[in-house]
């Protein structure tokens, strides 16, 4: 099922991609996602759940909690298919130390947090690059476009460096890579 089918409640996690997905990642990914979520349970229920792939950068699985939550077996179940997706495909989509942003271009890139340092301290990145924020958590946030925002308006913010200023000290660790996976209380 697509996302379009859940109401804005539904709780979601976003997985981004380490590197643009082809065609043909992205047709193999949404065929197997499709398969998953149909057959997707927690404590034997099925979840009413669906996927959607966003401009080949991020995967987004979610569930209409309102019947059935989403258990932290079913939530590790849906971690491990991923990863297994991600061996068969080649390609990386479970590691949620990776910040992503728009290139001028309008490409979608990736990068490590002290990559991203670098380039706002040489003025590449700066508060008004778009940067994307994996932590939303439903699919209200997702379709008011929360996902996207300027660096300046996010949590990114805090990595950012004036070109020639001294390196920021490390931030306090951030929810965004270690996200917690387990069921929302």
């Amino acid at each position: 099922m697509p996302t379009s089918g859940l109401p804005d409640h539904s709780r979601i996690w976003v997985f981004g991609a380490a590197a643009p997905l082809t065609a043909a990642q992205r047709e193999t990914l949404d065929a197997d996602l499709a398969g998953f979520v149909r057959g997707w349970a927690a404590h034997g229920s099925a979840l009413v759940a669906g996927h959607e792939i966003v401009e080949d950068a991020f995967v987004i699985v979610a569930v209409d909690e309102t019947a059935q939550g989403a258990s932290g077996c079913s939530i590790d179940a849906m971690v491990r298919h991923l990863g297994e997706l991600e061996g068969r495909l080649g390609i990386e989509l479970l590691d949620g130390s990776r910040i992503w942003y728009r290139t001028g271009g309008g490409g979608i890139v990736s990068c490590d947090r002290a990559e991203f340092g670098s380039l706002s301290e040489q003025g590449d990145i700066d508060a008004a690059t778009p940067v994307f924020d994996p932590t939303i958590e439903t699919l209200g946030e997702l379709r008011a476009g929360r996902l996207e925002r300027s660096a300046g308006r996010s949590w990114h913010a805090r990595l950012l460096r004036l070109p020639g200023s001294a390196p920021a000290p490390d931030p306090a660790p951030d929810p965004s890579p270690d996200r917690d996976l387990s069921p929302a209380s």
